[in-house]
């Protein structure tokens, strides 16, 4: 890239305050993306990846199971990066009404999450996504959990900053555009979302979700937000028939150079790099969506015939159990009896055959009260969940 191209994402401009904030360029970058081999080629597995994982889901017996479970796990990424200690299983503890009492506040947050993500999703079949549907999700966030003094579902009114706990305007990491120059950038973000000059799909989610971060619009959530506008565009554009693509695992992964990425961005211009490491994300992230996908079939098959040929008279019943395990893995006794329409006796022994053959397992350790989980299908989710208790 040639150094007059350092100002092509914009300038850090000094403000009667004292400080300097970043003022975003308009987007498309001004020269266009330097589309050189390696990008041609990222471009192009990552577009296979997409294609392979999109594919992946129509083998699966039910695939909104998959991604019912795929949503909770990115929602719990998602807001790890963020700081909460929320893990994936006290997500569908939570969810499953099994919960005891000590569970981490944080919950509330990835809960917050899956709701924000399945308005977006719906929405997207009446709205185009805009500003309005943004402010949305947002507001869905943060409602009622950390950061809903910050204004829920509007635009900042004042300056932000991003730094180390303690810091200040003048020592942040970084200093988005003030108010009046903010509104003028998201107008433009928006414009070009739409815009219907011909670019790849995925460098055009690449750039949104880099200035997205860049204007940096709310007090609180801007980087989850960010990370939904991914799959939002590319479930609005047709590319996934399905919610899948989450890039959550691999910037959690790669922290330091993600933002590392998105800062040389804003200091000099460098939206190929930036845009190379994106389409990294894309490829590996869709392949192990993929992976996943098979393995749940894999596991569903293989436990229809454990419970076919190991529980006699009791198969049908544990068949129509372990179909709704799918999308609540987390059971107790009384929710089974509801589950398959029996007492609570014979819920309980229909159970204790599913333990008994490997299907469910106990997690309390508790003679009352107790809690079982189908733990092979939680574990094949469960993979960077860093906060995953046994």
């Amino acid at each position: 890239m040639n150094t007059d191209d350092k100002f092509r994402a914009g300038r850090y401009i000094l403000q009667p305050q004292g400080y300097r904030a970043f003022i975003p360029a308009s987007l498309p970058p001004i020269p266009p993306i330097s589309m050189d081999d390696e990008m041609w080629t990222l471009l192009s597995q990552a577009d296979r990846a997409i294609g392979g994982l999109d594919g992946s889901t129509t083998v699966l017996p039910n695939p909104d199971l998959f991604v019912y479970m795929y949503v909770r796990r990115e929602a719990v990424l998602s807001s790890q990066i963020e700081g909460t200690q929320a893990s994936l299983i006290d997500l569908v503890e939570f969810e499953s009404k099994a919960a005891e009492s000590g569970m981490p506040g944080d919950v509330e947050e990835v809960v917050n999450y899956v709701a924000a993500m399945n308005h977006g999703l719906n929405r997207l079949k009446e709205l185009p996504l805009s500003l309005r549907l943004i402010r949305e999700i947002h507001e869905k966030l943060l409602k009622g959990v950390r950061g809903a003094d910050k204004n829920p579902g509007e635009f900042r009114s004042s300056q932000n900053w991003v730094g180390a706990l303690g810091s200040r305007l003048d020592t942040a990491r970084y200093v988005p555009p003030p108010p009046y120059e903010m509104q003028g950038a998201l107008d433009n973000l928006e414009k070009y979302i739409h815009d219907e000059v011909p670019v790849p799909l995925l460098v055009k989610v690449g750039l949104v979700h880099g200035q997205f971060e860049t204007i940096h619009p709310f007090l609180d959530g801007n980087g989850r937000v960010g990370r939904l506008l991914i799959t939002f565009l590319l479930c609005e554009r047709g590319v996934l028939q399905r919610p899948l693509l989450y890039l959550s695992y691999y910037f959690k992964q790669n922290t330091t150079e993600y933002y590392d990425r998105l800062q040389a961005v804003r200091d000099s211009g460098d939206w190929e790099s930036w845009l190379k490491f994106f389409l990294r994300g894309v490829a590996i992230v869709a392949q192990e969506a993929t992976a996943t996908a098979h393995k749940v079939e894999d596991l569903h098959e293989e436990d229809r015939k454990r419970i076919t040929t190991q529980m006699g008279r009791g198969a049908t019943k544990g068949l129509v159990l372990l179909e709704q395990l799918y999308s609540r893995p987390i059971v107790d006794v009384v929710a089974v009896s509801k589950m398959v329409d029996r007492s609570v006796a014979n819920a309980n022994d229909l159970v204790r055959e599913l333990c008994e053959i490997g299907i469910l397992k106990e997690t309390t350790g508790r003679k009352r009260d107790r809690r079982f989980a189908y733990s092979a299908y939680l574990d094949l989710f469960a993979d960077g969940d860093v906060a995953a208790r046994s």
